[in-house]
């Protein structure tokens, strides 16, 4: 098997992983809580503090990457 392949099998298993991992009840509530403290709804921007914008920006890329994987193909 190529590379190319392989790496697209590898990625496909890990979203079907995540789907079961985040698709029960339990894990429905975690990626709410997740939702939550990685500023989904709300602004990372501090017009003081560069650093801490882009930290709080990294969390909410991590949550936006476990919502990409989620989505359906």
């Amino acid at each position: 098997m190529d590379h190319n392949k392989e790496v697209q099998k590898k990625i496909e298993q890990l979203r079907k992983d995540y789907k079961i991992v985040f698709g029960s009840d339990e894990g429905k509530r975690v990626l709410e809580d997740i939702s939550i403290r990685c500023h989904e709804r709300t602004t990372t921007f501090n017009k003081d503090n560069s650093h801490e914008t882009a930290f709080l920006e990294g969390q909410r890329s991590m949550l936006l990457f476990l919502k990409a994987m989620l989505k359906s193909k």
